[in-house]
């Protein structure tokens, strides 16, 4: 079972959500520090996807996140390994060693993405 969050405001296919079983929903304001000054809050979706659909959703919420603003990106923790998916591109790590994560993160910062949120995938929890 892989477990990620997903904001519903960063898909310009929000349909693909009825493909995984959501298991929290929060509300939170958006800051100048998440540097996504058209929204003023998001919705964020904690889901579980079974390991045997994973490729399949992760390639759907890559094609999903809407590009006009390049700063979105998702991640799916399963036991030993993480995707972490941009627009356009897809990282797949191994969670259990640290250093796997620093080119995903060079790449999410290299999108506008800042880099506590990006960075803070290190230590999402499974």
């Amino acid at each position: 079972m892989y477990r990620g969050v997903i904001i519903e405001e960063s898909l310009k296919d929000r349909s693909i959500l009825n493909a995984v079983r959501i298991i929290g929903t929060e509300i939170e304001s958006v800051t100048p520090g998440h540097r996504t000054p058209w929204l003023k809050e998001w919705t964020l979706d904690e889901v579980e996807v079974e390991d045997n659909t994973i490729k399949s959703f992760v390639r759907k919420v890559q094609n999903a996140i809407e590009t006009e603003h390049k700063s979105w990106f998702a991640d799916f923790k399963g036991e030993q390994d993480h995707y972490i998916v941009f627009p356009g591109k897809v990282f797949f790590v191994d969670h259990r060693r640290n250093d796997s994560y620093d080119e995903a993160i060079a790449y999410g910062v290299a999108l506008g993405i800042p880099k506590n949120q990006i960075d803070a995938i290190r230590s999402t929890k499974k």
